[in-house]
């Protein structure tokens, strides 16, 4: 079923698909159901137990897991997509209408970020097929690096070859690397003069690569009379702001390449920086002072634009959106194209997919942090309907949300007044580098609303989820496209450690938002954000508070098997047939999930397997790092995630392998392991004392069903188990293993003497 937002007399530019999820909700329902009967179950028997201990935890947890479970049904219980049509775009829309739009493209460390990622995402941004004059390209470069800067003007120079050629041979994947991949090469069909071309374009993206690599091993001279001389003596975390125009579209001159804007912005060691939400808002005031485009896209630096169309795609919801004034935000789904098969780390997002869809049918969908275009007046503040004319708006008050630059205040008016959105025409953009510097200094947003009100929010590490958390607060909705192909690639975490620091940053950002104003059931009482949008978004909030009972619920097993207690029925009992029935329907409708979107049954049990790792794990000490800011003993750490820039190699037999740091993270996965090692021997142990020939009804009484959960964990843990045999980077660091065998053996014993008390 489909809803058209256009008259019937012509094709619709987009189109909402409603799929057909009654089938899912029955199950749901009867999962939700088995639950509540446990919960029953547990309240009815509490006063038989002999201890109560076990029972009062289980219960206690359970709970939790119905919540958890009815928070799930409500993100997904609806879902649509929608799906846009490019092609009837231009019949309907020139060119000459088309919204200008600002992109953004964010690093922060060369190491981490190989620039030759970074510059591949710029390269196939600046090919896209929009009019080059309605593009304006900011590279922020937080970690201001000269290399950053370098490979920004090498690259901007082989784009001028580049950018004719896609466009002349139409080309489909315009990120060079991708495109100059082991796979392909010209066809013997293709004309000469494309495979001279070909070749020429791929000898020189060899040479611009080349240059990049080589500038990355050895330091860069600043010299004074050179671009590189504001370079010179600078410090990371304490420079002045730095901002050069690389290549400027002007109208008189012919141009295939959109405005290309490299910035720095400054950063003292007394000033708070705010990591990549900072960043954002100086591109935000910095583009309003230069180019002031009403749309803005912004992209990780690894998110390279795979499909061509893409912003034909976005302007597609644009344009044939109803009531397109109400829509904040358009999001593209995040994908990778270096993804492990079968997703080991369980990092690459596609369990997602019905969460996406769910909420895409409530408000709209979360903002993702990348890969998305914000409508300017948005991000300033505005909510659905204002009607914001020009002279209603005064100085004083400008003054007091957007700061003391005339420039931007001007700009700010422009857009909030939806007059003209352009700034008047200048001779050269250099002109405002001036008063783009001003906006861009590291004290200019003190006395502001910057970061509270306007302006990507400040006070979560995850910025992007805050920000369209208040977006949809104001009662904006937004939208979401996924376009074949695909609209943007990226470079998932191919390692352990990397995927642990990823979803840690994650748990700490979401949990934090729960401690701002802008926690979803004060913004559902006091704002705009429908009821059922503000549970999506404490789906998410809750992440890091998951760990608490899920480590509980994995510790217990271990406890009733040391101590001879239980806090399941009995093998006898028909009460277990109601924790197997949640056992064996979740599973396999879990499993039906993955399957309906095209996932293999190894995804599936990785996917399963490392919900509970990085629960237990990472998403544990995302919990703790917010309890210990909250108390002010410290303060949370935004961690760049590790971007390498290599393909998925199938041959290679150590792709996916589990590999292990001194992360202290790893410490709660190993205790876990080894406490349910040794409650399944003790168990195997008593099992073995039972005289079958005369009493085999004893094993009844032995706890087999806690039994099979310690078995079923040591299988979640089966990676930890090879680590604490593996040698070098993939096994388990002996320190690691001695701080987990103290804490398990402190566990047991304290699991012995509170048996011994009662």
């Amino acid at each position: 079923m489909a809803t058209n937002t256009k008259d019937s007399t012509c094709l619709p530019l987009q189109e909402i698909i409603v799929f057909n999820t009654k089938t899912a909700q029955a199950i749901e329902l009867v999962v939700l159901s088995l639950l509540l009967s446990i919960l029953a179950y547990r309240v009815v028997y509490f006063k038989d137990q002999d201890q109560y201990i076990p029972w009062l935890l289980a219960f206690l947890c359970e709970s939790w897991f119905t919540f958890n479970w009815i928070l799930s049904m409500n993100l997904k219980w609806n879902q649509c997509i929608m799906k846009t049509y490019p092609d009837r775009l231009l019949k309907r829309v020139s060119e000459s209408e088309f919204p200008a739009v600002d992109i953004f493209v964010t690093t922060a460390d060369p190491i981490l970020e190989p620039p030759i990622i970074t510059m591949n995402t710029l390269l196939s941004l600046l090919a896209v097929d929009y009019p080059a004059n309605k593009l304006a390209l900011y590279l922020s470069d937080d970690g201001c690096s000269p290399l950053t800067f370098y490979s920004l003007v090498e690259t901007t120079e082989f784009a001028k070859l580049w950018v004719p050629f896609c466009k002349k041979y139409d080309v489909q994947v315009r990120a060079p690397f991708q495109y100059f991949n082991s796979t392909c090469t010209p066809l013997e069909d293709d004309s000469s003069e494309f495979q001279q071309e070909w070749k020429r374009m791929k000898n020189e993206y060899g040479n611009l690569y080349k240059k990049i690599d080589l500038a990355a091993q050895r330091p860069i001279h600043c010299d004074h009379d050179s671009d590189f001389g504001v370079f010179c003596g600078v410090h990371r975390s304490d420079h002045p702001t730095i901002i050069k125009v690389i290549s400027e579209n002007k109208e008189h001159i012919s141009t295939n390449l959109p405005h290309v804007i490299y910035i720095s912005r400054e950063k003292r060691t007394k000033h708070q920086h705010h990591y990549k939400a900072g960043a954002m808002n100086v591109l935000t005031r910095v583009s309003g002072v230069m180019t002031n485009a009403p749309l803005m896209l912004n992209v990780d630096c690894d998110m390279y634009a795979n499909n061509p169309q893409v912003f034909l795609h976005a302007m597609c919801m644009v344009f044939g959106i109803k009531d397109e004034e109400n829509c904040a935000f358009y999001q593209f789904p995040q994908a990778f194209y270096d993804g492990l098969k079968d997703d080991p780390f369980g990092n690459q997002l596609a369990n997602l997919y019905h969460a996406a869809n769910g909420i895409s049918s409530i408000q709209g969908t979360f903002y993702a942090g990348s890969n998305c275009f914000h409508r300017r007046k948005v991000i300033y503040g505005s909510s659905p309907n204002d009607t914001i004319k020009s002279d209603n708006i005064s100085n004083e008050e400008l003054h007091k949300i957007f700061g003391k630059s005339t420039k931007l205040r001007e700009s700010v008016v422009r857009i909030l007044s939806e007059s003209n959105s352009k700034i008047e025409s200048r001779s050269s953009l250099s002109n405002l580098i001036e008063a783009a510097m001003h906006v861009a200094s590291c004290r200019y947003e003190y006395r502001t609303s910057w970061g509270t009100q306007v302006g990507w929010l400040y006070g979560s590490a995850t910025e992007d989820v805050l920000t369209g958390l208040g977006i949809h607060g104001r009662g904006w909705r937004s939208s979401i496209t996924s376009p074949e192909p695909l609209a943007f690639m990226g470079c998932a975490a191919l390692t352990y450690p990397s995927s642990l620091t990823q979803q840690k940053r994650w748990a700490t950002g979401f949990f934090e938002i729960l401690f701002t104003d802008k926690n979803p059931l004060l913004l559902t009482i006091k704002g705009k954000l429908l009821f059922r949008q503000a549970l999506g978004y404490l789906w998410l909030c809750l992440w890091a508070v998951r760990s608490v009972p899920e480590l509980c619920y994995a510790s217990l097993p271990t406890y009733c098997i040391i101590t001879g207690t239980h806090f399941l029925p009995k093998v006898n009992e028909g009460a277990l047939l109601l924790f197997m029935g949640v056992f064996v329907i979740y599973n396999l409708y879990i499993l039906w999930e993955y399957k309906r979107v095209g996932l293999s049954l190894r995804m599936w049990w990785n996917l399963q397997r490392m919900g509970r790792v990085n629960t237990v794990t990472a998403w544990l000490f995302a919990f703790l790092s917010v309890i210990i800011k909250l108390t002010g003993l410290s303060d949370t750490v935004f961690d760049v995630t590790q971007k390498e820039h290599s393909s998925n190699d199938s041959g290679n037999e150590n792709a996916g392998r589990f590999t292990f740091d001194n992360s202290p993270m790893v410490v709660p996965g190993v205790v876990i392991l080894l406490v349910n090692m040794i409650a399944l021997v003790n168990g195997m142990l008593r099992l073995l004392k039972v005289d079958y020939r005369q009493n085999w009804v004893g094993a009844f009484e032995l706890g087999l069903g806690e039994m099979f959960c310690s078995f079923w964990v040591l299988l979640y843990l089966l990676e930890f188990l090879k680590g604490l045999f593996g040698n070098g980077r993939y096994g388990i660091p002996l320190s690691t293993i001695w701080k987990s065998g103290a804490f398990a053996l402190l566990f047991v014993q304290l699991c012995r003497r509170s048996s011994q008390s009662f």
